[in-house]
């Protein structure tokens, strides 16, 4: 089982990327859960998402205290939130942001995973036109995630991408674009590093 944790504030999308997540995981036959966890309802306000993903039913129903995953929708959340917090040993936490890699890194001082980023917020701006992290972070959750492959993933978008907007066809072609970039451009920040 694999278990994602989201953590973004209300209204950026890490409620709906979770649910898109599930929906795109039961397309493969896997078994999903995709929630949020509510606290006050208001625009800008922390929330948390979940996932979980698996070949064989899942019993558990209860918040993801041990995720293998963490996406960080909001960077501003470092300051604010543990997002660290039981991320297991060997477990990757990316996060959405254009902060120089050494930044980033120094603010997860013994962590053992790997630490990914990507831009989010300008993949989206520059393909879909507005910031809306959401659907290029949710190709870089299943490109880590590895519940499937490259190929199917962006059928299994375009068809998604299709119902949602019917009658908006530059919005199915801005989401594509946004689903593949992202897909390309999730790095982990401790290889930029060492380059640098």
């Amino acid at each position: 089982m694999i278990e994602i944790r989201w953590h973004g504030r209300g209204g950026q999308g890490a409620k709906t990327a979770a649910l898109l997540l599930a929906d795109a995981a039961f397309e493969t036959g896997l078994y999903v859960q995709g929630f949020p966890e509510y606290g006050p309802e208001r625009m800008g306000a922390p929330i948390t998402a979940y996932n979980r993903l698996s070949e064989s039913p899942i019993r558990v129903h209860s918040n993801i205290y041990d995720p293998d995953i963490v996406v960080v929708v909001d960077e501003t959340l470092l300051k604010s939130v543990d997002v660290a917090a039981g991320l297991k040993e060997t477990g990757k936490l990316l996060i959405n942001t254009n902060s120089e890699p050494e930044s980033v890194l120094k603010a997860f001082p013994g962590f053992k995973g790997s630490i990914y980023a990507i831009d989010a917020a300008d993949i989206s701006r520059r393909t879909i036109g507005r910031n809306l992290p959401n659907t290029p972070l949710l190709s870089a959750v299943v490109k880590l995630s590895g519940i499937m492959d490259e190929e199917s993933f962006f059928e299994n978008m375009k068809k998604a991408f299709r119902e949602k907007f019917s009658h908006k066809t530059e919005m199915i072609d801005g989401n594509m674009n946004a689903v593949r970039e992202a897909w390309a451009s999730v790095v982990p920040l401790n290889e930029v590093a060492a380059r640098n």
